[in-house]
């Protein structure tokens, strides 16, 4: 079922423990009104795997009785959920910090012409996909017209306040890069974005955060094709920076699928591999009301060299000093 894990030779990636949890990454289902290329959780419009109206609910009992700081929404994309609107509007009733992984193109779709009007009522921060700013990159990995659906979807954003300064509503930006290679120095990546999307659209946001992609699902799928698997994991496990292991996201997130199971990432939910907790074969997140998981052993195979590698990578960016990890925080205070 899944090719890339077990087509993976050990590697020996150190064992981790948790830290205290302040972060739940819900993916909402994994139906995208998009395919792209780099998707590790092979979404397109086909998928029909949708989180349902009891499951949202008990995930809004768990942020209150665990007191969560961040609920993190992905898919897919999260928006196409018929209870996403219900879901943040209880998250932020709780005082919840609300993050929105959008692909931007979803504000260009029938039907969800108000959804950045929501978005920006709620202070929900937007957390918004562009691999690149060209035309060309951008429709490559993600196919022909994406690129100008995602500005027109940046400038309605920027025209409700997201992304101006003292506005309190964050829009970052996502690069993933193109093919079996690290991506760049976030920082200087990040300069290149604001000057350029600036003078050429006028756009303005917030923070660019660097993602590693991983070699799972449907990039990984592709590598092995082209025969390019075993030397992107050689790259990511020669880059390998031990510093990184104290910041990955594992270690203060929990991943919950549309079902409401448990997972240490959401890497780790794609490739099924859960929550290790007792004698659990599998946990659903009903089972952790008010269960502590510090010091709870996470469960690492050799995709998670991914995170590790170069100036790390999580799903706040780079992991060093200089990058996305820092910025996340200071934009959400």
């Amino acid at each position: 079922m899944h090719a890339t894990l077990h087509l993976m030779k050990s590697r020996g990636f150190p064992h981790l423990r948790r830290k205290t949890l302040d972060t739940l990454q819900v993916n909402l289902g994994y139906k995208c009104n998009q395919a792209c290329f780099h998707c590790h959780v092979n979404s397109s419009p086909d998928r029909k795997e949708m989180m349902s109206l009891e499951t949202i609910d008990e995930v809004i009992a768990f942020l209150r009785v665990a007191k969560i700081k961040t609920l993190d929404m992905t898919g897919g994309a999260p928006e196409l959920n018929d209870h996403f609107r219900h879901l943040v509007m209880a998250a932020r009733a709780l005082d919840v910090r609300v993050i929105d992984r959008c692909n931007l193109t979803i504000l260009e779709e029938p039907g969800f012409e108000d959804l950045a009007q929501f978005l920006a009522d709620q202070r929900v921060e937007v957390s918004a996909s562009l691999p690149c700013y060209s035309q060309e990159n951008v429709d490559k990995q993600r196919g022909e017209g994406v690129f100008e659906k995602s500005i027109s979807g940046l400038k309605k954003l920027n025209a409700l306040g997201y992304g101006h300064d003292g506005s309190g509503l964050v829009l970052n930006l996502v690069f993933n890069p193109q093919g079996p290679k690290l991506p760049p120095s976030q920082e200087a990546l990040e300069a290149d974005y604001h000057r350029l999307l600036k003078l050429n659209f006028g756009i303005v946001f917030n923070h660019l955060f660097t993602i590693t992609n991983m070699p799972i699902q449907r990039f990984g799928s592709t590598l092995i094709s082209k025969g390019e698997f075993e030397p992107y994991m050689d790259l990511l496990v020669s880059s390998f920076q031990s510093q990184n292991l104290d910041s990955v996201m594992c270690r203060s997130l929990l991943s919950v699928d549309y079902l409401g199971f448990v997972y240490d990432c959401d890497f780790n939910q794609m490739l099924g591999l859960p929550l290790q907790r007792n004698d659990h074969l599998k946990t659903h997140l009903r089972e952790l009301m008010g269960v502590d998981l510090l010091g709870n052993q996470i469960v690492v195979k050799d995709h998670c060299y991914g995170c590790t590698a170069g100036q790390g990578s999580s799903c706040g960016g780079a992991l060093d000093a200089e990058g996305g990890l820092v910025g996340s925080l200071a934009a959400a205070e």
